[in-house]
């Protein structure tokens, strides 16, 4: 749209942040829609499940009485790379006291039961249905769920369901939020300076001494990282001095500040960085210098199963992983529970319920206001102990068939710590 034009519709209709133009087109239905008039969006489910959504989920709770949602998922209805929900809502004549219907459907590898022609009409059954080109469909009917606010994510609600959660609370003792803050990856915004897999091809005497570690979804493995023939490694260019984070001096490394020199015209074409008074030679977003010498557990952003893993090696994290450190030194036990529930069956039971924001071909989004949310047990029962054992056992024997045995081994524990049975009694 661009900035001008985006300026005018959140004027206009009263938003905030980032502003889609379906915003304002569905603000603006309903300024015109007569009470009890009926209106039919359909627009991508994003809304449903993100942040950024927020303001319009609030909107159409406060303008609109909502009769059905269907979240279409990954049926690829279009041509377009959209994941298409519709919304069926009248216009608002007092408060509706019952719960709107909600549908969803989404492709599985599970055992059909039932056939159909389509995906649309497979909407009318319930359960795993297979269509005329050999797909198959989890469908499933419900309520509509915000978590009791109208800006809250929006979820289907089945009795099963909603029960399953219940004792899943029940057993959740925190959250990944209580061990620390979840954070992204630095951004260098300047990757092929920074980062190289190459620095050990340079002569000794022009090799930059700022050299790191570099953790990215390339070397991604549960539990623990793959160690690749060349690893990256990213020019790091700041320190913690007297509890300040602050760019490094480069007179003090001359051979980084030679690297760096001979690269100067492309850095400061990053104007946002001289605008914001930092450094022309500086890592845009650099995170916590003294953090990365901690413990972590690092997750990809985007993956089809959780990915999860410990890092020992004082790696720096790149932008398209998240991370966290324990924000109590002496509790760094958590995270190795956080990685063994992490990689768990049950973990990706628990998101599909409660966020089930997925992508095309199963892929789910873990993002930091979801894994934030993440249950965990009492660490201090004999099961969660022996959860945390094993958790670094595999990582031990990773990689190997024992450890893939292990494995198994942890995620029936890991149910049983989290519902009190081996087995997912949800599963269709």
């Amino acid at each position: 749209m661009g900035t001008v034009q985006a300026q005018l519709l959140a004027e206009q209709f009263g938003l905030s942040g980032r502003v889609d133009l379906y915003y304002a087109f569905i603000l603006g239905m309903s300024q015109v829609l007569q009470p009890e008039g009926i209106a039919g969006i359909i627009v991508s489910n994003r809304f449903m499940t993100t942040k950024s959504g927020t303001a319009i989920r609030q909107a159409l709770f406060d303008r609109f009485n909502i009769r059905h949602t269907w979240d279409l998922g990954d049926t690829k209805l279009f041509g377009a790379a959209v994941l298409p929900a519709v919304l069926l809502v009248e216009g608002k004549e007092g408060q509706k006291t019952v719960p709107p219907a909600f549908s969803s459907i989404y492709q599985t590898d599970a055992q059909a039961t039932k056939t159909s022609t389509n995906p649309i009409t497979a909407l009318s059954h319930e359960g795993i249905i297979e269509v005329s080109d050999g797909r198959c469909f989890h469908v499933q009917h419900g309520k509509l769920d915000t978590n009791g606010t109208s800006s809250g994510v929006w979820r289907i609600a089945t009795d099963t369901a909603d029960a399953w959660l219940t004792t899943v609370e029940n057993h959740t003792w925190g959250t990944f939020r209580d061990i620390g803050k979840i954070r992204v990856g630095v951004k260098t915004c300047a990757d092929k300076i920074y980062i190289r897999k190459d620095w050990e091809d340079m002569p000794a005497a022009e090799r930059p001494e700022l050299l790191k570690p570099l953790t990215t979804h390339h070397i991604a493995r549960r539990f623990k990282p793959l160690m690749p023939d060349r690893p990256s490694q990213i020019l790091y260019t700041h320190e913690v001095v007297q509890g300040r984070r602050r760019a490094i001096n480069l007179e003090t490394y001359p051979r980084s500040k030679d690297y760096l020199d001979k690269h100067r015209h492309t850095l400061e074409g990053r104007k946002y960085v001289i605008k914001a008074g930092r450094e022309w030679y500086e890592v845009w977003v650099p995170q916590d210098p003294d953090a990365w010498s901690e413990p972590k557990l690092v997750f990809r952003d985007i993956a089809e199963e959780p990915t999860f893993w410990v890092d020992l090696d004082g790696s720096v994290v790149n932008g398209d992983c998240y991370w966290l450190i324990s924000q109590n030194p002496t509790q760094t036990e958590l995270l190795w529970l956080a990685a063994a529930v992490g990689n768990s069956t049950f973990i990706e039971r628990f998101y599909d319920l409660r966020f089930n924001n997925k992508l095309y071909s199963g892929r789910r989004r873990f993002i930091t206001q979801y894994v934030e949310n993440f249950p965990l047990p009492d660490p201090e029962t004999p099961l969660s102990k022996a959860i945390v054992d094993k958790a670094k056992l595999i990582y031990e024997k990773t990689p190997s068939p024992e450890a893939e045995q292990l494995q198994k081994e942890l995620n029936t524990m890991i149910w049983e710590a989290m519902t009190g049975s081996a087995a997912d009694p949800t599963r269709v």
